[in-house]
């Protein structure tokens, strides 16, 4: 779907540069649906008919900042990172000979220490209508076997198991391990696989613009998903909240608040010190207040010492 750089670079409009960058890209329901939550006000603004080589960096800066200028962090480098997106493709097009948004810089996100996702947000996440069938396989194969993205992602189709719900990789410094999931993960592969007997488990939504190597392409030709990609479209499908690793540290944390024990949970998250897994097993709020609950001897009738 690359028929649309015949537009000519001094005659390419707003409308016409925001019409072929999402004819010439394979976006998922998600991320169009993100894209177009920068893309429409920009429209608004501007108009669909002014020349993109009218768009000056003074004035996309002045836009943005008025628009989301009050916005969280993680608000604000989003609109700014599809702002760039859709300059960097026009720029890729010989529309526009500079990018105008190189000024505009991102903003850091403060450190969050609550950072651990609560189930039910995440049960919510992947029981939307409108989440593809890849994704929800993804996200509960990651929070199942409390794994890293990078591990999961590599996984090709005879490194599984699917009878005993568990799959051979490679994890950290190069060893071979093996991970478990759980009887959601395993309904979902079958679907998900339709009968693909080799080759990456997880793959491209379509053909890639580029031949990718024997080892990262499919029988049919699609290609290895990316972890870009991959951590994209849940940042997208979360408002931008969550990233991929949280999965890992969530689903450490409430076996942690389950009180499974130390070595379990360094079996499941395959650390060889206890001080590293420390880092991603803090118990959170909802864990506090059980304790304190329990524990409350004014409550169970007996007065507190003192």
């Amino acid at each position: 779907m690359t028929a649309v750089t015949h537009l000519h670079p001094s005659k390419t409009t707003l409308g016409a540069a925001i019409k072929a960058f999402f004819a010439d890209r394979d976006l998922a329901p998600a991320t169009r649906r993100a894209y177009r939550a920068t893309y429409d006000p920009l429209l608004e603004t501007f108009g669909a008919d002014i020349p993109i080589t009218a768009l000056t960096g003074t004035e996309l800066q002045r836009w943005i900042t008025r628009r989301w200028g009050q916005a969280a962090p993680a608000t604000w480098n989003a609109r700014l990172t599809a702002t760039q997106v859709l300059f960097g493709y026009c720029q890729r097009q010989g529309w526009i000979e500079g990018d105008p948004t190189a000024s505009l810089e991102r903003r850091r996100i403060p450190r969050d220490e609550t950072r651990v996702i609560p189930y039910e947000e995440l049960d919510a996440l992947w029981c939307r209508l409108d989440v593809a069938l890849r994704e929800k396989l993804l996200w509960r194969m990651l929070y199942a076997t409390a794994a890293r993205a990078s591990e999961i992602l590599a996984l090709d189709v005879e490194d599984l198991d699917l009878g005993r719900k568990r799959a051979a990789i490679i994890g950290k410094g190069g060893h071979r391990e093996v991970v478990v999931w759980d009887a959601a993960t395993a309904r979902l592969l079958p679907r998900y696989l339709a009968g693909r007997q080799q080759g990456p488990v997880f793959v491209t939504e379509g053909l890639p613009n580029v031949v990718p190597a024997e080892a990262d392409r499919s029988p049919d030709g699609r290609g290895r998903l990316s972890y870009q990609r991959a951590w994209s479209v849940f940042r997208e499908a979360s408002g931008g909240q969550w990233t991929l690793h949280q999965l890992r540290h969530s689903a450490l944390t409430h076996l942690g608040e389950d009180d499974v024990s130390a070595p379990l949970l360094m079996a499941k998250s395959r650390h060889r010190d206890l001080r590293t897994l420390s880092r991603y097993v803090r118990p959170g709020p909802e864990a506090v207040a059980r304790l304190t609950a329990e524990h409350d001897r004014a409550r169970r009738g007996n007065r507190p010492r003192r």
